[in-house]
């Protein structure tokens, strides 16, 4: 088990106005990212990865991108994504927090 306390831990820089922190177990992954640079005039290129993921629009609005179907996404708000699937994010609001659950863990990432 492991306690991480976000006014304890060192959020790590992915990008300009962009943050991530996280925890995991050996096969469980989430990582909490704030995205604090829009809103955006296009979505971010889209990427891919073998990992599953659900991710929780904790903060702001987003175009969820998957494919040719752009998703408006709201505080609350909830999306999946399967292994190897292009997708891609537009921020809608200034500031965009995002919780990422990805299995297997994302080792690029500790």
């Amino acid at each position: 088990m492991s306690i991480v306390k976000q006014s304890e831990t060192t959020k790590q820089t992915i990008a300009e106005g962009r943050t991530r922190y996280l925890a995991h177990t050996d096969q469980l992954m989430m990582a909490v990212i704030d995205l604090n640079d829009g809103p955006t005039e296009a979505p971010d290129p889209p990427h891919s990865h073998p990992h599953e993921q659900i991710t929780y629009v904790a903060e702001g609005e987003i175009y969820f991108i998957l494919g040719e179907q752009k998703h408006h996404l709201k505080a609350g708000d909830l999306f999946t994504v399967a292994g190897n699937v292009p997708h891609s994010v537009q921020l809608l609001t200034k500031k965009v927090r995002l919780v990422d659950t990805f299995t297997p863990i994302r080792e690029e990432f500790l």
